[in-house]
């Protein structure tokens, strides 16, 4: 747990399971939770007035990200965040989170587009098959093809299309895919591959 002033609190020690992603999936894993270290960063969260974090809490998540990815040898296209893996259930960290930055220092994946490229793109409609791409590329990446039963496929595609720009799409997250949205699903295909 990364508290507001930067404080790291060890809730569970690295060797044992915890039960921070609770129903979950990533690329053919199931249950991440026995398969992970969850690192909690205090916030209120979307429901209770999600506030940006603070640059203690990013100091310390560097500084604790980069001890466990050398101890535990992590890809960076392994480092996620609790809304990857369970799309219907989380929104965190979301798009506050400086996804990018972590990226600049070797903690997590990030597209190499320009914001020009993405400016350019936004907002421009996309054919049925270039949706098809766009979701065909968010599964190779690794996100859940898999939607509960008792759920609307729909629903859940929207959801995920909202997860997705929490993480790589942070200034504009409306579910609504677009040229922009597709180009870096293809950008990003080049590093998690």
């Amino acid at each position: 747990l990364i508290k507001i002033n930067g404080e790291i609190i060890k809730m569970v020690p690295d060797l044992y399971t915890a039960w921070h992603a609770g129903k979950s999936s990533w690329k053919n894993y199931r249950s991440l939770n026995q398969k992970s270290i969850g690192i909690e960063i205090t916030n209120p969260g979307h429901e209770h007035g999600y506030k940006k974090f603070t640059q203690k809490q990013i100091y310390s998540l560097l500084k604790l990200s980069r001890f466990l990815i050398k101890k535990y040898k992590i890809s960076p296209k392994n480092i996620l965040g609790h809304s990857d893996i369970a799309v219907l259930r989380k929104k965190d960290p979301g798009e506050k989170f400086p996804w990018e930055y972590l990226s600049k220092n070797k903690i997590g994946i990030w597209h190499t587009l320009s914001k020009q490229e993405l400016t350019d793109n936004r907002q421009l409609k996309i054919s049925k098959i270039e949706e098809n791409v766009f979701f065909n590329n968010l599964f190779k990446i690794g996100y859940s093809k898999e939607y509960p039963k008792d759920k609307d496929k729909n629903k859940y595609l929207r959801e995920l299309t909202k997860t997705f720009q929490r993480r790589f799409r942070q200034e504009l997250i409306d579910g609504k895919i677009d040229q922009e949205c597709l180009i870096i699903s293809k950008n990003l295909i080049k590093s998690y591959n």
